[in-house]
């Protein structure tokens, strides 16, 4: 059905027939505004965060502080259009169980099989002890992952949700991720390009684990994240720049993508009911 002239948004109701879980929900417009302005304070933020960090004196392997630039971004965006906001955190897709358990299981097996591979290729693994004290570090990890998860996994996934299915979603909800950690860059080659295969392939893994998971998306999402950069704090090296863990880790996470893939694509799931309209943005602005 058409909208009427003044809200400018042609709006085709969703079928209730049976849907795959590779299906896009069709007729719902990407708010190009919400994106664009969430990505632009995610990035800026997180410069100015990153600059502030010294000033602090607060230990990176504590937490850092550029985590909270996505965080920033979803919060200005609340700020100019609530209700919008509100209903993109409220699920793009009729709400399911999701598999938030499993992803949880899946991080620490991308590290165990990081490590090993890591082990094949130096015959030297060993556990590196921090300075802080761990439950200081974990408790400021899980913390700072929630800052960023808010961001894409809570936010920008589920607003591309509306319009694209979870594997696209989550590859371009990736690129994004990848590219905001803007630092690797200045590393070699083939550990940048190697850290992008592993950021993408983590977006594709909680994009289907959490594909249509409303209230504990962030939960699962922060915990995988938190979980994932405990095990690299304690048993790689990759912060040095060294490109060989940062590969075998790229590795694990694209066989771990690829699998959840594998077991997810063609998934059946029933589409419920879903909203005939998407309020215009712009109706939120005060």
């Amino acid at each position: 059905m058409a909208a009427g002239p003044s809200d400018g948004i042609v709006v085709v109701m969703p079928s209730k027939d049976a849907m795959t879980s590779t299906d896009a929900l069709p007729g719902k417009p990407v708010d190009i505004r919400a994106m664009a302005l969430f990505l632009a304070v995610a990035f800026l933020a997180a410069g100015a965060l990153g600059a502030l960090q010294p000033v602090t004196g607060i230990p990176g392997e504590v937490i850092q502080l550029t985590q909270f630039g996505p965080a920033l971004g979803v919060g200005l965006a609340a700020v100019l259009w609530p209700g919008r906001v509100r209903e993109v955190f409220a699920g793009s897709v009729p709400g399911r169980r999701g598999q938030g358990v499993l992803l949880l299981v899946t991080a620490p097996l991308i590290i165990a099989v990081s490590v090993g591979a890591y082990a094949v290729f130096t015959g030297d693994v060993r556990a590196t002890r921090p300075d802080a004290p761990f439950l200081l570090i974990a408790v400021a990890q899980l913390i700072g992952a929630c800052g960023e998860e808010i961001g894409w996994r809570c936010f920008l996934q589920p607003l591309l949700r509306t319009r694209f299915g979870p594997l696209v979603a989550s590859v371009a909800v990736g690129v994004a991720w990848g590219v905001w950690h803007v630092q690797v860059f200045a590393q070699h080659p083939v550990y940048a390009g190697a850290f992008m295969m592993a950021a993408l392939s983590m977006s594709v893994v909680m994009g289907w684990a959490l594909d249509g998971v409303r209230a504990s998306r962030l939960p699962f999402a922060a915990g995988f994240h938190a979980l994932i950069n405990l095990g690299m704090l304690l048993f790689m090296d990759e912060e040095s720049g060294a490109v060989l863990p940062m590969v075998v880790f790229g590795a694990s996470c694209l066989a771990a993508a690829g699998l959840w893939t594998w077991t997810s694509v063609g998934r059946p799931r029933v589409a419920g009911s879903a909203p005939a309209k998407i309020p215009p943005i712009m109706d939120d602005v005060r």
